[in-house]
């Protein structure tokens, strides 16, 4: 559940976002359209606790984005332009290391899991630096989902994905949407 009410985020003089209301109840996916410097990018990052609002309310899973940024994060996988992944790492060792992150129990089981789940596989033991735009991107939904998060925000998810990575991609959100 994500809800807002006269959510606003202003840079200076420039506001990104005047006056947001809305609500996401559980199992709804919801998408944003809009120009370039619309605010869908501010938007996500309110939810994701990586900046504050300047007003209004939000709360994301129950949790006020103001007061408990810790438990946003546990519960909410976040997919971006930036894939947020360590360039000196394997694909293993970077989920391994998001996972603790986590406390996630089972790790190398977990991480194996994911990194498989999007095809990753036969490369999980490659540094990231020798990787595609295309596998960081593949690697970055691993990273997301890694401790099962109740909420996923999406910012251009298909971005750098090739036709592969993006029915990967697409049938994940149809396999989380029915076990929701």
């Amino acid at each position: 559940d994500i809800q807002a009410e006269g959510l606003k985020k202003s840079f200076g003089n420039f506001d990104a976002l005047r006056g947001i209301d809305l609500r996401v109840k559980r199992g709804e996916f919801m998408t944003l359209f809009g120009l370039n410097g619309a605010g869908k990018t501010t938007l996500i990052k309110l939810l994701a606790t990586l900046t504050s609002p300047t007003s209004g309310t939000l709360s994301v899973y129950g949790y006020d984005v103001r007061k408990d940024v810790n438990n946003i994060r546990s519960v909410i996988g976040v997919i971006s332009h930036d894939p947020y992944l360590y360039d000196n790492l394997s694909a293993f060792e970077n989920i391994k290391f998001f996972g603790t992150l986590y406390g996630l129990d089972d790790l190398d089981n977990r991480a194996r899991s994911v990194i498989k789940q999007v095809g990753l596989e036969k490369r999980m033991n490659d540094l990231v630096r020798t990787f595609s735009r295309g596998m960081k991107q593949r690697l970055t939904v691993a990273r997301a989902i890694v401790h099962e998060p109740k909420i996923l925000l999406l910012d251009e998810p298909y971005t750098g994905l090739d036709q592969h990575g993006a029915q990967i991609f697409g049938e994940m959100l149809s396999d989380l949407k029915s076990h929701r």
